[in-house]
């Protein structure tokens, strides 16, 4: 799962293995390890009528309603976004990026754009 911010926008891209274990499991997080602490980042299904988002004791969340997750799963929707507040919320399958990258996106969704 990768994740950008930038100002009040935030940008969650997960993978084919990753949207799979969400709908599955409900949850799927990661983590990075900074000196002396840790931050946490996590998308999770949730029984609300609409995304939401939250950041408390270093983990920050973005809450997907279920039904939103289940087509998510099953069609070849990229992904959906939303308001918390100020803070806009975008989460989206990541596609296999079309220039020369040195990053492993075996689990990457096929690019839409990508010429066979």
């Amino acid at each position: 799962m990768k994740i950008r911010i930038k100002d009040n926008s935030i940008r969650f891209r997960l993978t084919q293995s990753e949207v799979s274990e969400l709908g599955s499991n409900g949850m799927i997080s990661g983590h990075t390890e900074f000196p002396g602490q840790t931050f946490t980042y996590a998308v999770e299904k949730t029984e609300d009528s609409a995304l939401s988002a939250a950041f408390e004791a270093n983990r920050m969340v973005v809450r997907i309603p279920a039904p939103m997750v289940s087509e998510w799963v099953s069609t070849d929707r990229v992904g959906f976004d939303g308001q918390a507040g100020k803070l806009k919320i975008l989460v989206e399958k990541d596609f296999v990026c079309l220039d020369n990258t040195l990053e492993d996106q075996s689990d990457n969704y096929p690019n839409p754009n990508a010429k066979c």
